[in-house]
């Protein structure tokens, strides 16, 4: 396929479809929210912000810890989207990271990437996978000629048991029939 050659008609509704299915099957925005939330953290121990002509560096020294921190999460959220099993322990873990990243780096990213943290790591131990829909029966068609449904001869549609001599078939255990003469078996 070359630069000019233009894409597959449907090309863009078939990845999109797919993505889509493939988003359903894992917790995506979990994985998502934990991802972004390692970026401010990571982020602001090192950033040396320009206000006019003020350079303000924000350096501390618990800049490693914070690096630690941001990667981890990053990589849990990478985590959650590809190996969805370890959900609950890729959730429980990014809650305990964004709550340690209070105190180390700069209160969690400026409280941004904790807040990111908590509802990511929230949301993947919520989340559960889902059942794939059962197939519908057919839904047999019951009207006549011109839309009007057909009358119903209700005393036929009833089921009733009955023997191959044409007698009815009383399986309660309590017709003289069966032998049971009003008693009912213990075994």
């Amino acid at each position: 396929m070359s630069a000019e050659s233009p894409a597959a008609p449907g090309q863009f509704a078939h990845r999109r479809q797919q993505f889509r299915a493939w988003r359903g099957t894992r917790p995506f925005w979990a994985g998502l929210f934990v991802i972004l939330s390692g970026f401010p953290i990571m982020y602001f121990p090192y950033a040396h912000i320009k206000l006019g002509g003020l350079t303000v560096a924000m350096a501390t020294t618990a800049g490693a810890g914070s690096l630690i921190i941001g990667v981890l999460l990053v990589v849990l959220g990478i985590t959650l989207w590809f190996q969805k099993h370890v959900r609950t322990f890729a959730g429980i873990a990014a809650i305990m990271l964004g709550l340690v990243s209070l105190p180390v780096s700069n209160f969690g990213g400026f409280i941004v990437g904790f807040l990111f943290a908590l509802f990511g790591g929230a949301m993947a131990v919520a989340w559960a996978p889902g059942v794939p829909p059962a197939e519908e029966p057919a839904i047999q068609d019951t009207t006549g000629e011109g839309g009007a449904p057909e009358a119903m001869d209700y005393d036929t549609t009833l089921l009733r048991p009955v023997n191959p001599e044409g007698e009815p078939n009383d399986l309660s255990g309590t017709s003289p029939v069966n032998g049971a003469n009003g008693r009912h078996s213990a075994g």
